[in-house]
């Protein structure tokens, strides 16, 4: 378990992820009010468009400026657009079941959660994968022989 990554990813959450979905959701009902198809419609897009490359750009750039990187758009630069791709199979979908089934006082807590997994996968992507859906997917079938892959190259 590597803690000053889990401190530095709990650091980025804590101090912007959490807050940016609680005032994004807020403000995005506040423009686009209620249920309907195009209302959801419009914060699906304005959320793809706006919030996930934002959240994203933060996540990478904000861990590794607390890790003290040199350099701390590296692995934005090279994460990045595999992330975002593999979030748009992600995100649409967990917002719209925020959007359609979440009360607006439970979004942010919904969001929350969803999110843990996909931090779960931004930590995996950084350290071992290239954000794509399908390193996450070779990790998450086969975890053991993930790990005994990295020991054994750590071990060189």
């Amino acid at each position: 378990m590597d803690w000053r990554h889990t401190r530095n990813v709990a650091i980025v959450a804590l101090s912007f992820q959490g807050n940016f979905n609680y005032f994004w959701l807020r403000a995005l009902e506040h423009r686009f009010p209620g249920r309907s198809p195009g209302m959801i419609f419009r914060k699906l897009i304005l959320d793809q468009t706006f919030a996930s490359p934002l959240a994203t750009s933060v996540f990478y750039t904000g861990v590794s400026f607390l890790e003290g990187k040199e350099d701390i758009f590296a692995d934005w630069r090279e994460k990045f657009f595999n992330t975002y791709k593999t979030g748009l199979m992600y995100w649409p979908f967990m917002q719209f079941l925020n959007f359609v089934l979440m009360p607006l006082y439970l979004r942010t807590a919904f969001m929350g959660c969803s999110a843990f997994l996909w931090a779960t996968f931004l930590c995996f992507s950084r350290q071992s994968g290239d954000g794509t859906a399908a390193m996450a997917l070779a990790w998450i079938m086969a975890p053991k022989k993930q790990l005994l892959a990295r020991s054994t190259d750590e071990g060189k």
